[in-house]
């Protein structure tokens, strides 16, 4: 079973002990801006530097890397840890890559970690990709699960609005 808050909590503690910059992206920040699709994992990024630093405290659960990952979709620096039977995606901001479904070819991940949101996730506040940024990455991968995000994304916002206005 996994321990999605435990996993959470954890890996933050790690990066804030070592003092890591970083930035909840993926499925978790879609989650937190309204999407309700289950959480296949936990997507984080930090710049490429910060990998050595934490990688003694987080080994015993390293599944890849810390190395190069390639498929169909990315081309990037990547640590994945199963804590718990939750899967961690670490993934370094420098020279990542991201496939473009609309203009059909590879293109350059943009993240600036230090342009982000403040938000509560499983009662700490954590650093959470901002929503526009989210929506941009989502539109460019354009699988099913992030159209299905922007789609929940959108339709909550709406939602909080209309609701707001009763």
């Amino acid at each position: 079973m996994k321990k999605t808050k435990e996993a959470f909590l954890w890996i933050i503690g790690i990066l804030k002990k070592g003092k890591v910059p970083y930035l909840i992206s993926g499925g978790l920040a879609a989650r937190v801006y309204g999407s309700l699709r289950h959480l296949a994992d936990i997507d984080i990024e930090i710049p490429n530097e910060y990998f050595g630093k934490i990688l003694s405290a987080v080994k015993r659960y390293s599944v890849y890397g810390p190395k190069r990952y390639k498929d169909k979709n990315w081309d990037i620096f990547l640590l994945t840890l199963r804590y718990h039977g939750q899967l961690i995606d670490l993934s370094g901001i420098e020279s990542g890559k991201i496939f473009d479904k609309r203009k059909n070819k590879w293109v350059k991940m943009k993240t600036d970690i230090s342009n982000y949101n403040r938000r509560m996730v499983y009662g700490r506040f954590v650093n959470v990709s901002k929503k526009k940024d989210l929506i941009a990455y989502k539109k460019i991968i354009g699988r099913k699960v992030d159209l299905e995000d922007i789609k929940q994304i959108s339709w909550f916002r709406v939602f909080v609005i209309n609701n707001e206005k009763n």
